[in-house]
């Protein structure tokens, strides 16, 4: 896949929006970042919830006052397929149960662009709707691909919502060596979602949320 372009956000009528960092460095840094959170020893991580075919371990995040998640777990289909539904674009909405809009604000290239959405409540509403601006970016990785984001500075913000910031984040997915039509699908996740919340509160929800996130895209992808 090609390094994407440098460049800044437009409007429809040309009008100048956001200044952006350059695209192809921050997609590097960010890949590089992913890389090295993939390559963590195990003792670095600790469980927080396990499910039948899913893991979730966190450990203290370098980037923000909380953790750094990570997920891991089978998916019954190949590694496009997983990831179509995973990046940003259509497939998303109609599956993930958390997301409740999504638009892309711009894209740099066929794979790389900036995206704005919002996600429901949780916790009984104890976490309100938060809303995200993020650069989101995927590529090739071994044999498979990895499909990483962060979020901007952004200075467009809707007042129904809290503006959450995600750290470095992303998704591996190979295929299984015995298995290449199934795929394992490993993800790292730290999510500031700011506002006046118990960290307790946050870390539940975390774990649910990405367990929720497997079964969730494991019953899109039988259905597509």
């Amino acid at each position: 896949m090609a390094e994407p372009a440098s460049g800044r956000v437009w409007t429809s009528q040309g009008k100048q929006m956001e200044d952006l960092p350059d695209a192809a460095v921050l997609a590097t840094r960010l890949k590089n970042t992913l890389i090295q959170y993939h390559s963590l020893e195990d003792d670095k991580w600790r469980v927080a919830k396990k499910m039948k075919d899913v893991t979730i371990w966190r450990k203290p995040s370098e980037e923000f006052n909380g953790y750094l998640f990570k997920a891991q777990g089978v998916i019954d289909d190949v590694v496009n397929s997983v990831i179509d539904h995973i990046r940003p674009g259509p497939c998303r909405l109609d599956w993930d149960s958390l997301m409740t809009s999504l638009d892309i604000l711009e894209y740099f290239e066929e794979n790389c662009c900036v995206m704005r959405y919002t996600t429901a409540g949780q916790l009984w509403n104890i976490i309100s709707p938060r809303e995200f601006v993020d650069f989101s970016y995927t590529v090739d990785y071994k044999e498979g691909l990895l499909s990483c984001g962060i979020s901007l500075d952004w200075s467009e913000k809707r007042s129904e919502f809290v503006r959450g910031y995600n750290h470095p984040c992303g998704w591996f997915c190979v295929p299984l060596k015995d298995s290449p039509n199934r795929s394992l699908l490993t993800g790292y996740i730290q999510t500031d979602l700011r506002g006046m919340i118990p960290q307790s509160a946050v870390n539940t929800a975390m774990a649910s949320t990405l367990i929720n996130f497997y079964g969730d895209l494991q019953k899109a992808l039988q259905k597509a």
